[in-house]
């Protein structure tokens, strides 16, 4: 009776379909039975009565245990899903006499459920028992593509095979061909042949319907991707009619995420970057793991939901493999196309691969290549254009026209008309045109006498081949984009050239050397690591920041160093906003709104927020600098924030977080800064960056200590340059000082003076500065001695500075350093101090050095009135450890000691008040000084034998 149980029928059908395992075979039957089987015959249920059955001569010889009767095998492709396994089980009821294989691995989630609960319902044969020379026909299940079935793909290459297809995914150039085919553009495959089975009328199980309707549920997303077709749902109404068990379904598709698969999908989220590609957006992550973690076509599916992503393509490095998961919910990326030359393959919209002998890098490479190649175009002009457009009056003349075009560094200019204030299109006048108008000495003439009036135009919907027909057939370099409310944009030939090139795969180096991007920024939300790395009142503030600025109507974003730092993990609360539209304005409201006070700077579009506890937030109005000439300060105007971006002096500084709420925490990255993060490299945005503003040299050294980076090899060249054309002599002292100043600020400033030197910076000050042995030896003493002294915690405050620029100056004439002062333009203030009063500290030195004082009271008079910074510049100096100790001396004990007694009490004597007040009072420091005095009535007693 318990043999019934267990199911003599389901015993049966498990060994035909098992005889061929070997010995001591497991089978788990769902009704929970644990079945062992051998060769003996005698089986064990988990009570372990035995149960005796048919022997073996009973049993159905199959035709791959005769070892010479011809073979149909029915497989499917590698990393087998739900619709695959449920493929060939239904494939197996068309061809009964079949034997099915897996050809290689299946993903882990679906391995346990096969091996533990419905083995026995398949035919099956291990790859390795299988002779493919008896093969002669093969069943092609959820696949056509020849590197995606294992050792099949040799087999059918063979003549005399019959191949027999059934597949749902669109045609591809590689796909195999058979001489039968069933190919539908349905959800999964398992509906094509569950539809087949219907119509011959074959009977299927209630647990065969369950493998089927699984499939179907798997690949159509539970019926919610954009593939699923009406078929689907018939299908999958039929095997609910033949019993299909939807509670076993749910449970496998509703799968729990173990921790070591949150741990990756954190990882796949922070390091997903958004590129735009021909004007669609697609998301790209790669993470590495040690070990194999199953199920990450299941991750990937998560984080397209968690994130609302319309195209992914995920990669993940387990082991020696790269494994690629795609998904797209958009036409114009079909991942399967896309996937295919890596190996991979699918559907437009689900693909995966996997990847061996290469790294993570080149993978990525070769991804971005093919998706240039590959993706179809969505750009439209508000995509494509640059804007604000530039623009001149008609009536600039031709000089000031040709200015502007030098200034933007651009070939043709809008030309308008105004009307009503508004400016209104009169056309467009190129470089060339210009050019031949100045060497006709026509520099007076109004540019409308020859710009170009017939000039076409587009909307900002119009598509990229509406804007090529136009740029092309009217011979067009500058195509306007206008809209009702006005000109807001140009797109330029260029502009063009470049989206067709990435469309055929072409792609220019740019001035670093490096592959061009697209003009658009690669975007990314990075909220959850702003809540992890911020405060939460910093977060709060930014979040009213961005609330503020959409009341207004303007687009608000934190900038610069902040959001740097954020992604190197510093702490640097210098919050730089940046507002596209009236910065003046918006600083005006948000004060309002948080109490705070406010300093504006109309010039430049720019003003100061100080809250009650001192904190400040910096705010500009979008801008766009110029340069008139090498060296000068730039000139300022409104602008996007692209351009706003661009003007900054190097590529890691160019990160930008918008707040606005509906976009609050998207990360924007123009310039490529998170790749130059990442690789810790220090680039300028072009190739005249050092013209323009030759301090930018010592800020990259400066970032470049500081962070651990290198200089990039052009920008290294381009820092050359500027010192062998000597841009530096046209820079004012005090931009050079500002500059110099925040070096000798840095933590430890000798690595960054030494780089000034090998670079010839130094000698841009003056030609005496040099970086000897002896100098960068007396700066690591200066380095140790402020370490000292501010382990002492005194409230005082001095110039970390100073100490080191006191250093630098260490032994140099008085003509020497006052060339060098009037070089910064120092201050007057500070030039006393280096100048006069530094070389007062260096003869004091050298008395100390010379006669150290025996008594205290004469050390303290010889060191009295000296600042901090030379008494710390002087330890530094000194190679004798007595003066050293002595000066240590004087800073911890003498300096603080002043009498007890005061001048009331000296009044109160009856004494007049005089100039012997002041002899008494420093007759007692000195006694006190020498440890004479030790308490309040010593200094009474002393002050009484004086006065006598």
């Amino acid at each position: 009776s318990e043999f019934e149980t267990a199911g003599v029928a389901r015993l049966r059908r498990g060994l035909q379909i098992r005889e061929n395992a070997g010995l001591d075979q497991k089978m788990l039957f769902p009704d929970g039975h644990l079945l062992y089987f051998a060769r003996s015959n005698t089986y064990e249920s988990q009570s372990h009565r035995a149960l005796i059955i048919e022997s073996d001569s009973t049993v159905k010889q199959h035709p791959h245990r005769n070892q010479t009767a011809p073979l149909t095998v029915i497989t499917t492709h590698i990393n087998a899903d739900f619709d695959a396994m449920a493929s060939m089980l239904a494939a197996q009821k068309l061809y009964p006499d079949a034997v099915v294989v897996f050809p290689g691995s299946q993903e882990k989630n679906l391995r346990n459920f096969f091996i533990q609960s419905m083995v026995y319902l398949f035919n099956m044969a291990d790859i390795k028992d299988i002779d493919f020379n008896r093969v002669a026909k093969l069943v092609l299940v959820d696949t056509r593509q020849p590197n995606r079935i294992g050792k099949f793909a040799d087999l059918v290459k063979r003549e005399g095979l019959t191949i027999h297809i059934y597949d749902h995914h669109p045609q591809m150039a590689q796909d195999i061909k058979g001489q039968y085919e069933v190919i539908r553009p349905t959800g999964s495959t398992v509906t094509i042949l569950a539809d087949i089975i219907n119509q011959k009328k074959i009977d299927i199980t209630a647990e065969e319907a369950t493998i089927m309707c699984l499939g179907i549920y798997e690949d159509t997303g539970s019926f919610t991707f954009s593939s699923t077709t009406t078929q689907d749902f018939h299908a999958a109404a039929l095997l609910l009619a033949k019993g299909a068990n939807l509670n076993v379904v749910s449970d496998l598709i509703a799968r729990e995420i173990s921790p070591l698969q949150i741990s990756l999908l954190n990882d796949m989220i922070h390091a997903a970057s958004r590129y735009s590609v021909n004007g669609v957006q697609i998301v790209i992550t790669s993470v590495t793991t040690d070990s194999y973690v199953p199920d990450f076509a299941f991750l990937v599916h998560k984080m397209v939901k968690m994130e609302n992503i319309n195209a992914i393509f995920a990669m993940a490095r387990m082991g020696s493999k790269i494994y690629i998961v795609a998904r797209s919910r958009i036409s114009e990326v079909d991942v399967g196309q896309i996937l295919t030359p890596m190996g991979g393959g699918g559907h437009n919209f689900a693909a995966a691969g996997t990847i061996k002998g290469q790294t993570l890098a080149q993978a990525e490479q070769k991804l971005t290549e093919i998706l240039y190649q590959t993706v179809k175009s969505r750009s439209l002009a508000k995509d494509l254009m640059s804007s604000p457009p530039i623009m001149v009056d008609e009536n600039v003349d031709c000089r000031q026209a040709a200015r502007v075009l030098t200034r933007y560094n651009i070939n043709a200019l809008l030309v308008t008309r105004r009307v009503a204030d508004t400016p209104q299109l009169s056309g467009f006048i190129t470089r060339q045109v210009i050019e031949k108008a100045l060497y006709h000495k026509l520099d007076q003439v109004a540019v409308k006498e020859y710009m170009t009036t017939e000039s076409a135009s587009v909307s900002p919907d119009a598509d990229l081949g509406e804007i090529q027909e136009k740029i092309i057939e009217n011979k067009q370099r500058i195509l306007p984009v206008i809209s009702p409310q006005g000109i807001l944009g140009v797109v330029t030939r260029t502009d063009l050239l470049n989206v067709l090139a990435r469309r055929s795969g072409l792609s220019q180096p740019d001035q670093n050397g490096r592959p061009n991007e697209t003009r658009h920024a690669r975007t990314r939300k990075i909220l959850r690591f702003m809540q992890e790395r911020l405060p939460a009142r910093l977060l709060a503030m930014l979040s009213d920041i961005g609330e503020v600025a959409d009341e207004l109507g303007h687009g608000a974003y934190v900038v610069g160093g902040f959001v740097r730092d954020l992604f190197l993990y510093r702490r640097n609360e210098d919050v730089d906003i940046v507002i596209e539209g009236d910065g003046i304005a918006f600083a005006k409201k948000y004060a309002r709104k948080v109490g705070a006070r406010i300093h504006t700077y109309a010039k430049f579009g720019t003003a100061v927020i100080i809250f009650e506890d001192g904190f400040k937030i910096d705010v500009a109005s979008a801008r766009m600098e110029y340069y008139k000439f090498p060296a000068s300060l730039p000139i300022v105007e409104m602008s996007s924030i692209k351009l706003d971006l661009f003007r900054r002096d190097f590529t890691i500084n160019t990160l930008a977080i918008q707040l606005n709420p509906k976009h609050f925490g998207m990360l924007i990255d123009f310039f490529a800064a998170q790749k130059d993060l990442k690789e810790k490299v220090i680039r300028v945005l072009h190739n005249l960056s050092f013209v323009e503003d030759p301090t930018r040299a010592f800020r990259a050294i400066r970032f470049e200590q500081r962070f651990g980076f290198s200089i990039g090899k052009l920008t290294a060249g381009l820092i050359e340059n500027a010192v062998r054309m000597d841009f530096f002599k046209r820079l004012s002292g005090r931009r050079f000082f500002s500059e110099f100043k925040q070096i000798l600020e840095e933590e430890n400033p000798t690595p960054a003076l030494i780089r000034m030197h090998e670079y010839g910076l130094l000698q841009t000050i003056h030609p005496s500065m040099a970086l000897t042995p002896e100098l960068v030896a007396l700066f690591d003493s200066v380095k140790k001695v402020i370490a000292w002294y501010d382990l002492l915690f005194l409230e005082e405050s001095y110039m970390k500075w100073a100490v080191y620029f006191a250093a630098l100056l260490r032994q140099k004439q008085k003509q020497t350093c006052s060339e060098i002062l009037q070089r910064l333009e120092m201050p007057p203030r500070l030039a006393t101090v280096f100048g006069k009063e530094r070389q007062m500290a260096e003869k004091r030195l050298s008395g100390l050095e010379r006669r150290l004082p025996t008594r205290n009271s004469t050390l303290y008079r010889h060191l009295t009135g000296v600042r901090t910074e030379h008494l710390l510049f002087m330890m530094a100096a000194t190679r004798k450890k007595s003066v050293k100790r002595a000066i240590s001396l004087f800073i911890n004990q003498l300096r603080p000691v002043t009498p007890l007694i005061t001048g009331k009490e000296l009044k109160a004597l009856g004494l007049e008040p005089g100039p012997l007040y002041r002899d008494i009072l420093e007759a007692v420091r000195k006694a006190k000084l020498n440890g004479r005095l030790k308490t309040h009535a010593d200094e009474m007693a002393f002050a009484k034998k004086y006065r006598n």
